[in-house]
């Protein structure tokens, strides 16, 4: 009887042990996406779906909020296994490979259908180059034109030059680019700007109309320059020995979970980035428009960019081509 009783819960033990996933592994990811956003809930819908479609074999845990720092504080735990990926600016990821960040290239596009046609020619090919250099990369998410926002007008590059203008800390590329126009920028991470702000350390950003709402930005600013800047991107990436920990079983189907997920994000910014506007707009921000001339001499400017990057290693002739090129015969139709 004795004997019976011990055997009954170390059978009842090994039998939950039992229904365990044999091989099971947690992803853990960060993201600058505040939590209890759109992007979050999406985001935790692929979640679920990637513990429903493998068994509980792959979970995923997220770190929303910036709450693991900026990219390169998330880059640098990614290295040490701390995470197993993020939701990065492309710019973070050009130490992997410099080309990826491309379509940030100030003035380079003029419209979203010009967007459509370049990404829908370039996008696979920069996630496989990208995959070559050690990083799984499950997909491209536009965060969309980035507009110049200020306490004071500004009107033409006179003006911005007047301008306590931030940029991004982790982004060398912004850093030699902003040189093309003789700016004398002042970096800081993304989650130190609205208290720049604040305090007048900074009196312009440059973003796109989602990324001021969600940041609170907008609450600080009084003018827009109503043209787009340059064109901003993330990817949601995971270290590629990381994933390839997770069993050949599984591998598919957490790239075809994520990659639709990101895919449907991509598609959810555009549509909010139109309400973010219009939400600008309503609060009673001045939209600017820049005469002929003060627009020639910022393109002239921007066209000297991409050399500098080039001449300086930071990106390739060969990317900076293709792009050209392909917007050149896209205007040509």
């Amino acid at each position: 009887m004795k004997i019976h009783r011990m055997v009954l819960p170390i059978l009842a033990l090994w039998v939950a042990l039992a229904a365990l996933p044999a091989h099971a592994a947690r992803l853990k990811i960060a993201t600058l996406s505040p939590d209890g956003s759109p992007w979050m809930e999406r985001m935790r819908q692929g979640a679920a779906e990637v513990e429903e479609k493998t068994g509980g074999r792959v979970q995923i845990k997220y770190y929303p909020g910036g709450v693991m720092g900026n990219d390169t504080a998330v880059l640098q735990k990614m290295r040490i296994g701390q995470l197993q990926g993020g939701t990065l600016m492309a710019g973070s990821l050009t130490g992997f490979y410099p080309d990826i960040e491309i379509y940030s290239l100030p003035m380079k596009f003029r419209s979203l259908d010009e967007v459509d046609h370049i990404r829908k020619k370039m996008d696979p090919f920069l996630l496989a180059s990208l995959e070559k250099k050690g990083v799984t990369a499950f997909g491209i998410a536009e965060g969309g034109f980035a507009y110049i926002l200020s306490k004071h007008p500004v009107r033409n590059l006179a003006d911005l030059r007047q301008r306590k203008m931030w940029i991004p800390d982790d982004d060398p590329n912004i850093l030699e680019g902003v040189k093309a126009f003789d700016l004398k920028p002042i970096p800081l991470a993304i989650s130190d700007v609205l208290a720049g702000l604040q305090t007048g350390l900074i009196d312009t950003v440059t973003t796109s109309p989602i990324g001021a709402v969600a940041l609170q930005w907008h609450t600080q600013v009084k003018h827009l320059m109503n043209v787009p800047f340059m064109y901003i991107n993330a990817l949601l990436v995971a270290d590629q020995k990381a994933f390839s920990r997770l069993s050949a079983e599984d591998q598919p189907v957490v790239r075809e979970v994520l990659s639709r997920m990101f895919a449907d994000i991509d598609r959810q910014n555009r549509e909010d980035n139109i309400k973010a506007m219009e939400a600008l707009r309503n609060q009673g921000i001045n939209f600017i428009a820049p005469t002929g001339e003060a627009l020639a001499e910022l393109r002239e400017r921007s066209e000297k960019v991409p050399l500098r990057l080039v001449e300086s290693g930071r990106i390739s002739e060969a990317i900076v081509r293709s792009l050209e090129d392909g917007l050149d015969a896209y205007r040509k139709q």
